[in-house]
């Protein structure tokens, strides 16, 4: 079988990107299966391709032109490397790839199977572009969600040939030495609202007096400055660190007493079973579309707080660094949990849906 994977750019940031790029890893290693990778431009600071996956790139750098005549041209160059190659099936991540990949597709052979990776009220949006987007899912042949919420947001017809999956995480946080001396609270993401670290650097403030472990926000991006500025107004320079993004994961935060998610939205988060996965206790909001709860039944595998409420994250956030039992039985029930997450299993679940769909 033949599978085209797309997405815009595979840029070592984002989530769905890290997701799509090793399940086409896993997909080439079978001999029963030749993969092909294509995305709207080019990035040499992406996550790593086999190299027996033959990759596209439609543009050198991303197109700056207007959005209809961007996104025309990208459907147009889609579609005719859909004509010459004929996969039996395209695999593709996110709401506008996944409309382009739909529109492209149309009165060719080759399957569809499209993935929403984000609250859809966010991915797909409201209005107009929502309505356009349950309108072109029908003709999808195959959909893929990460939490029963996002699926329900969907019209009964595209909820049919659903499935749910979970996302994979990387067998480096499998194989990680458990570390019985553990500081610090962690988290690792986007310097960006949807992921609300100015209400996490409020929580810590209130308790930093009354703790010796430091916060420590790993990552980068354009709210850099108000955090840095937040982090001075609060005199606590020397207790909340931005070290920036780092590559390696696993190593950077297996250590760590405590790891707390404080986004607005969510899919199904992947920093946060990742952090299941090493067996450190973990802290989310329990926010929209679902995938925290999904992932955390509260008390016993990790802890739920309410979205934008950082007086209870605080007590939260206090009530686990303090309670060493209550820690330890969080952190090794997680690390059961992440068992649905090994990547065997996933690319099992995956592998099942698109040979059905191939029928």
């Amino acid at each position: 079988m033949k599978i085209l994977f797309y997405i815009g750019t595979i840029t070592s940031t984002g989530g769905a990107e890290r997701v799509l790029t090793n399940l086409a890893n896993e997909f080439s290693k079978i001999k029963n299966y030749e993969v092909l990778f294509a995305e709207n431009f080019y990035s040499d600071k992406g996550y790593p391709i086999n190299k027996n996956i033959l990759r596209f790139s439609f543009e050198k750098i991303e197109s700056k032109k207007n959005f209809l005549i961007k996104n025309l041209k990208r459907v147009y160059l889609l579609r005719k490397l859909v004509r010459h190659e004929q996969p039996n099936v395209l695999i593709t991540f996110m709401n506008e790839n996944n409309c382009r990949a739909i529109v492209a597709t149309l009165g060719l052979k080759t399957r569809v199977v499209i993935s929403v990776r984000n609250d859809p009220n966010y991915e797909c949006g409201r209005g107009l572009k929502g309505l356009i987007s349950k309108l072109l899912y029908r003709f999808a042949d195959g959909i893929v969600f990460q939490t029963e919420d996002a699926k329900h947001w969907f019209p009964e017809s595209i909820q049919k040939k659903s499935r749910i999956i979970l996302n994979q995480v990387d067998k480096s946080f499998y194989n990680v030495e458990y570390e019985e001396t553990r500081k610090d609270i962690v988290t690792t993401g986007r310097f960006a609202l949807q992921k609300n670290h100015k209400m996490l650097i409020k929580a810590f403030a209130k308790i930093a007096d009354s703790i010796e472990d430091n916060l420590i926000i790993f990552g980068d991006g354009d709210l850099r400055e108000d955090y840095e500025q937040l982090i001075t107004s609060y005199n606590l320079q020397s207790r909340i660190l931005l070290p920036g993004a780092v590559n390696d994961v696993p190593s950077a935060i297996k250590s760590a007493k405590l790891f707390v998610m404080s986004s607005n939205y969510e899919g199904l988060p992947n920093s946060l079973m990742e952090a299941m996965a090493l067996g450190i206790p973990c802290i989310s909001t329990d926010c929209p579309c679902g995938g925290p709860k999904m992932l955390i039944q509260n008390g016993e595998n990790g802890l739920l707080t309410p979205v934008g409420n950082a007086d209870v994250l605080a007590l939260n956030m206090k009530r686990v660094l303090l309670d060493k039992e209550l820690a330890k039985k969080m952190g090794y029930n997680a690390a059961k949990t992440a068992k649905l997450f090994y990547p065997s299993v996933v690319f099992e679940e995956w592998e099942k849906y698109i040979e059905k769909i191939r029928l």
